[in-house]
């Protein structure tokens, strides 16, 4: 997978707005309702990685989980990091979340 320019990360990060690009990687943070809604979330997103054979860093803290992508074997953001994280929207779209 072809590494993405700085323009083309721009462009892509404004179809996931909840994510920020820090270096190499995008992040986001989520806050579920709950610790069980939190692991909920993580399943759900470990199920969709395994479909793409692309795999997020996951940090849990009780409810709050922070996500980071970034394509290791090509060195920096490709449109696979984007692909997932507009998964990981989908899935937050649908839990409960922290007001």
């Amino acid at each position: 997978m072809d590494l993405l320019d700085d323009s083309a990360v721009e462009q892509r990060l404004a179809t996931v707005p909840a994510w920020r690009r820090e270096g190499d990687e995008i992040r986001r943070t989520i806050t579920a309702a709950d610790f069980p809604t939190a692991i909920r979330i993580v399943d759900e997103i470990a199920v969709e990685a395994e479909k793409l054979n692309h795999h997020p860093d996951i940090d849990i803290r009780w409810r709050t989980l922070h996500l980071a992508l970034t394509t290791h074997d090509a060195g920096g953001l490709t449109e696979m990091d984007f692909r997932l994280a507009a998964r990981i929207e989908e899935i937050a779209a649908r839990a409960p979340l922290a007001p």
